[in-house]
């Protein structure tokens, strides 16, 4: 009725709810306790393929330098 072509099995329905999970921003740990790992490195394997998470991450680095200026801690300060 959905129109699924795809053979869908329990596994790839929990990796598939697993990487939403992390791409909405779900912690990993709490992640682990609902799939009952007993090791984080367990759980850390979906974030191979947590692309969306992944791209959403920002450098510190970009945000030490503003257009206006340089940033220190937070505060911007006028070039020199």
């Amino acid at each position: 009725m959905a129109g699924i072509t795809k053979r869908v099995t329990l596994h790839s329905l929990r990796n598939s709810f697993t990487t939403h999970l992390l791409d909405d921003g779900t912690d990993i740990r709490v992640i682990q306790a609902m799939l009952g790992h007993s090791k984080l490195d367990v759980t850390a394997r979906y974030t191979q393929v947590a692309t969306k998470m992944i791209a959403k991450v920002k450098s510190p680095l970009d945000l030490l330098v503003s257009t206006s200026g340089r940033r220190t801690k937070g505060k911007t300060l006028k070039p020199a």
